[in-house]
């Protein structure tokens, strides 16, 4: 049986996010709106998370005794995370942490590797990024089409190659960065890699001008003859046999789908809140049409996070999901357009000024149809996983 219950703990923690949300989530999201340009790293806003206890890492230390706080299920973790975004996406993506790697690391990464990569997070003596360096100006969604090379040279690997949209590229201590052996030999040839910040050809860095989700940077770089140490291989080069490498981006790529669609529905709620406040103070709620839509978007929004926290309840179970976090993200990140499409109507010329929070809405959530897989790269997973088709 299916139980989406979450504990008294969670249900404060959910209380808690909305507070932060609502103080300190939402004016940082639209100051950085209005500004264009990402939250800097040393703005106080950061620290201010840091006081609160985020930035962390969930790992316990060498010796397995750091306290992480209270081990949440997948469900639980999609929950916070919806309402979060009901408050601002792009800020929580800006804040400090290990972020889409630290899985990864805790699941490949050899004991040496925790310490050194995940170890500085324990700390939180001052905020700190990681990112996971994937998506190429070539390769847009298809991550087996990679073309970052790495090439064995003595004790070391060379990388040379590029990547764009890079979440917090330019301010984050190490690139978790996928490359490829040989592009010629598909899946089985790629490799992860721990590049440094600062590391010798290490470079390029450009801060993309987006439509929306300007509170967190996407940033562009080069590879170009970067060398880094064999240690710095994910997981020593026993991990990578078969299709081990592509198979460890594919599994942050699927535990990370439910999180995407978990954010558009909380984008999606806040179109929905917004769209409602609005009608009712304009008299618009005695349309028929109007309170057609917005029945319309209520039921979507509610399907939506059902779908989202099966393919969570699935995971926690332990069981195969990718089919259901395909099904998330592609329903979520559609429905969530169309919410923010009802609301832009809705405000009409109001909309149009450029200041108004469905306005930012509409720009943002495109976003979610777009990272970690197009919701047609979503729809392809789901049929070749439901009819066997090759890849």
């Amino acid at each position: 049986m299916i139980d989406y219950r979450v504990s008294p703990e969670t249900q404060a923690r959910l209380a808690e996010a909305a507070e932060i949300g609502r103080k300190e989530l939402r004016p940082a999201g639209l100051e950085a709106d209005g500004r264009g340009a990402p939250i800097p790293p040393d703005d106080a806003f950061f620290e201010r998370c840091l006081a609160r206890g985020e930035g962390g890492t969930v790992w316990a230390g060498p010796d397995g005794k750091r306290a992480t706080g209270p081990r949440r299920s997948v469900v639980e973790r999609l929950l916070l995370s919806e309402e979060l975004a009901y408050w601002d996406r792009g800020v929580i993506i800006a804040m400090p942490g290990p972020g889409l790697p630290e899985n990864n690391v805790l699941s490949m990464g050899t004991d040496e590797q925790k310490e050194r990569f995940l170890g500085p997070f324990l700390a939180r003596d001052r905020p700190r990024w990681a990112c996971f360096g994937m998506t190429e100006p070539g390769a847009g969604s298809d991550a087996a089409a990679i073309r970052t090379t790495a090439r064995k040279d003595g004790d070391g690997w060379i990388l040379n190659g590029a990547k764009c949209f890079i979440g917090g590229a330019s301010r984050s201590d190490w690139i978790l960065v996928q490359a490829t052996l040989d592009p010629t030999k598909g899946r089985g040839a790629q490799r992860a890699f721990f590049v440094e910040a600062g590391t010798p050809g290490l470079g390029g860095f450009k801060i993309e001008k987006k439509m929306g989700l300007k509170a967190y940077e996407s940033t562009s770089f080069t590879l170009d003859d970067c060398r880094v140490p064999a240690e710095n291989l994910l997981g020593g080069e026993a991990r990578y046999e078969s299709s081990a490498g592509f198979k460890t981006a594919m599994r942050t790529f699927n535990a990370g789908r439910p999180q995407i669609a978990a954010n558009a529905v909380g984008m999606a709620r806040a179109a929905l809140d917004e769209s409602i406040r609005f009608a009712r103070e304009n008299d618009l709620l005695g349309r028929d049409r109007v309170r057609d839509r917005i029945e319309a978007i209520s039921r979507k929004v509610r399907k939506a996070r059902l779908v989202c926290l099966k393919a969570g309840w699935l995971a926690d179970e332990e069981r195969p999901n990718i089919i259901e976090a395909s099904m998330s993200k592609a329903l979520a990140a559609q429905m969530a357009q169309e919410a923010t499409t009802l609301g832009l109507e809705l405000v009409g010329l109001v909309g149009a000024r450029g200041d108004h929070l469905i306005e930012k809405l509409y720009r943002d959530v495109k976003a979610m149809d777009i990272v970690e897989g197009t919701g047609q790269v979503q729809r392809m997973i789901i049929a070749r996983t439901l009819v066997g088709l090759p890849r």
